[in-house]
């Protein structure tokens, strides 16, 4: 019996950004159930950016409103024109593989840009936030985000992404060993995933009964 929740994030995302207390609430409720938690890079393109400075502010101030956060994101990390923002999401996964678990890199990443302004789609200094969170030597962390290797592991996620045939960041998928599939895209509160874990569980849970008296199904 088992659970995966896998998480589709973009590091510059500020709809992730405020998802993030769900889903560090999601892996702290079912921390002792057999429940998987991963997370995956699905880039923003040019679909999904702003296309300048004042047009994301006006983003913030719904998101943060809808939110009911008590501070405003910052947008100094913007670059106009660029068409996607793949040097912080390279450094999340690269740190990743470098041995960093869970989500400390990619939220520093995430602080260092959203709250702070910091330029993280330059190289230098989405590895230097990085390599500070996750304990690592800056330029073995860059050496690491730079390699096609990291690129093509993020472009194979936000491929899998669009697969979902889903448009918006955060997306949940989550998937039992029963075969139950359930996708939520856009959504950043807790309750409704955790009540679908729940239910996925408890599905799985009588599958596993069934087995254990009756075993296999005839094969004719």
């Amino acid at each position: 019996m088992k659970i995966t929740v896998t998480y589709y994030v973009e590091v510059t995302s500020s709809w992730c950004y405020w998802a993030e207390p769900a889903w560090a609430t999601l892996q702290q409720r079912h921390a002792q159930e057999p429940v998987e938690f991963k997370w995956e890079i699905a880039l923003l393109d040019q679909a999904g950016l702003a296309v300048s400075r004042a047009q994301l502010d006006w983003f913030y101030r719904r998101s943060g409103t809808i939110v009911r956060s008590p501070f405003m994101l910052n947008s100094g990390w913007f670059e106009p024109g660029c068409p996607e923002y793949l040097v912080p999401n390279c450094v999340a996964v690269a740190a990743r593989e470098l041995g960093v678990p869970g989500d400390r890199v990619r939220l520093a990443l995430a602080e260092a840009g959203l709250r702070a302004g910091q330029k993280i789609n330059q190289w230098e200094i989405a590895a230097a936030v990085g390599a500070q969170a996750g304990g690592l030597a800056a330029a073995d962390l860059l050496a690491k985000a730079q390699t096609p290797a990291i690129e093509q592991r993020v472009r194979a996620s936000t491929a899998a992404f669009h697969a979902l045939q889903v448009t918006q960041r955060p997306a949940f998928v989550l998937e039992s060993n029963i075969g139950d599939r359930a996708v939520f895209s856009g959504l950043a509160k807790a309750t409704p995933i955790s009540a679908t874990i729940d239910a996925m569980l408890q599905d799985a849970a009588a599958y596993a009964t069934h087995a254990a008296h009756f075993g296999r199904p005839p094969a004719s």
